[in-house]
């Protein structure tokens, strides 16, 4: 089924919930009728924006174009080995309700990612990740409609170049492929991923042998302990990446601040924590008028009641300047401001 609206409010379809509208809304969750009315019209690449539910966009005004919302539901077993099991995901399921399907089937590779907001269809675009594990080192396949073309393609996730929080999707692709589908690779004697201290603390209080739930739980319990609920607050999540900084630049700031976290990436890089380099300039449970920053996440940027997207961007560019000043470093978005 397919539906167009005109003139149509995208406050249901952002998670900071700002009340802005596009020209036209495209909802769909059948591939065939999506590709066929795509068939039928001359896009312009800076005409559309496509939505997967909204938990990494800033809206800043109205959009005068399209806005593609694919909303292709279903799980199912795409194959699978003694090893190994493929899964193929629709992309308008949410992210966490495929998280806590595979855990309950004893499928291993994104327990880490528990209750991160959003759709299926945007983890291969943001390639969403957290406590050392990255959507797309899962990906095996991606199933979308060329829109120049509109034909129906699959796209290999080894050609998807993913990165830190980044894909060709949000490149060199952008606005170029619709994703309907997404194809996982799992495995069915899951190796845990406990690098990150917190994770390793939480679960250190668990004394039977490790499961996949225990770590999805362990997760769960320590998002929901720092990050608000967005159906409460207003939020994105993460606003920021943590940047990735020369070696000898991190060395240097660990002499002036020793306290500094650091995370070695190679021999030449580093990554440190935005969210510490944030608290560190006052900002943590600050506001600036209707917006401001979570009192228990310096990372996440939240809207406190009819705040603008506009007021929301300001703050964000206020905490980048001073960061830069105090640091030398400038933080970026993790989120797209429009």
């Amino acid at each position: 089924m397919i539906e167009v609206r005109e003139d149509c409010s995208l406050k249901a379809y952002n998670t900071f919930d700002i009340d802005v509208k596009c020209k036209y809304f495209v909802e769909s969750d059948d591939e065939e009728e999506l590709r066929a009315f795509v068939a039928e019209y001359e896009w312009e690449p800076s005409e559309i924006l496509i939505l997967g539910g909204g938990s990494d966009f800033l809206f800043t005004e109205d959009f005068d174009g399209t806005v593609f919302y694919p909303h292709m539901q279903g799980m199912e077993i795409w194959k699978e080995d003694e090893k190994e099991v493929w899964v193929r995901v629709g992309a308008g399921v949410e992210w966490d309700d495929l998280v806590a399907w595979t855990v309950e089937r004893g499928w291993g590779g994104i327990e880490n990612l528990s209750l991160i907001p959003g759709h299926v269809g945007a983890a291969p675009v943001q390639n969403v990740g957290a406590y050392g594990m990255e959507a797309g080192e899962r990906i095996e396949w991606v199933e979308a409609i060329e829109l120049e073309k509109a034909v129906r393609v699959q796209i290999a996730g080894k050609n998807c170049r993913f990165a830190y929080r980044d894909s060709l999707f949000k490149t060199e692709w952008k606005n170029k492929y619709l994703i309907t589908r997404v194809i996982f690779r799992l495995s069915k004697q899951p190796e845990f991923r406990l690098d990150y201290g917190a994770l390793r603390q939480e679960l250190a209080k668990v004394e039977t042998p490790l499961t996949l739930s225990d770590v999805r739980q362990a997760v769960i319990r320590i998002r929901q302990a720092k990050l608000p609920d967005v159906k409460v607050l207003p939020n994105a999540g993460s606003f920021f990446k943590n940047p990735h900084v020369p070696r000898l630049q991190a060395e240097r700031l660990r002499e002036q601040y020793p306290e500094i976290p650091v995370y070695e990436v190679d021999e030449a890089c580093c990554k440190l924590s935005a969210g510490w380099l944030i608290e560190q300039c006052g900002w943590k449970g600050r506001r600036l008028g209707k917006a401001g920053v979570y009192e228990k996440q310096a990372l996440v940027l939240v809207n406190y009641g009819g705040a603008t997207g506009v007021e929301i961007a300001r703050l964000a560019n206020e905490i980048r300047k001073t960061v830069f000043m105090k640091f030398g470093i400038w933080i970026e978005p993790e989120v797209y401001v429009m």
